[in-house]
């Protein structure tokens, strides 16, 4: 396995609609697996293959490291991770919207408050092509929107105001610029 360049704000690749992944095949097994190893690399909790370069729909999520935050009685709800989700689909998004700072691999050193459903139900195969319907809560329903939508070429800093933006708009330009300091390989457009 091999750590992979994450990709910056500014890259087009970030912006572009995915393809659905047909099969799994010794390239796209591989993919995952580095997938996994480059979140972890970076301490993040999720990775779509967009912010490494690639078009699939597909994204991988890992919130073991947040588990100490979660009531213990919820902890039983939560699927073994990490996950794989190929082709995911969210099909049901709850009334209720929760407000919680959000960070992005693809945009370090930015964290800003938002605001989207607390809860979700989707649609999605696993690494062996089995389908699955998921609902979701809390921490895991957060994650799972915000690498559903890098599938949708969407970065966080989309669902905020105009207002917010215009103020992080020097950051961003510096970030699309290759300005940014990680802790783990990046990968700038320009």
């Amino acid at each position: 396995m091999a750590i992979l360049p994450i990709r910056l704000f500014g890259d087009p690749v970030l912006r572009q609609q995915t393809r659905a992944v047909e099969s799994v095949n010794n390239e796209l097994k591989k993919l995952i697996g580095d997938m996994i190893e480059t979140m972890r690399n970076a301490i993040g909790v999720g990775l779509a293959a967009p912010q490494v370069g690639y078009r699939e729909q597909l994204f991988v999520v890992d919130i073991s490291p947040l588990l100490d935050e979660i009531p213990e009685e919820l902890r039983d709800n939560i699927p073994e991770q990490p996950m794989v989700l190929i082709n995911p689909e969210i099909t049901w998004e709850s009334d209720e919207e929760e407000e919680f700072e959000e960070g992005c691999l693809s945009i370090p050193g930015i964290r800003e408050l938002v605001i989207r459903p607390e809860s979700v139900q989707l649609d999605y195969q696993d690494e062996n092509m089995q389908e699955h319907t998921l609902a979701v809560d809390g921490i895991l329903a957060r994650v799972i929107q915000h690498e559903y939508d890098h599938l949708e070429g969407l970065l966080f800093t989309d669902h905020l105001s105009s207002f917010r933006r215009g103020i992080l708009k020097r950051k961003l330009e510096g970030i699309s610029q290759g300005k940014a300091e990680a802790t783990y390989p990046v990968q700038s457009y320009s």
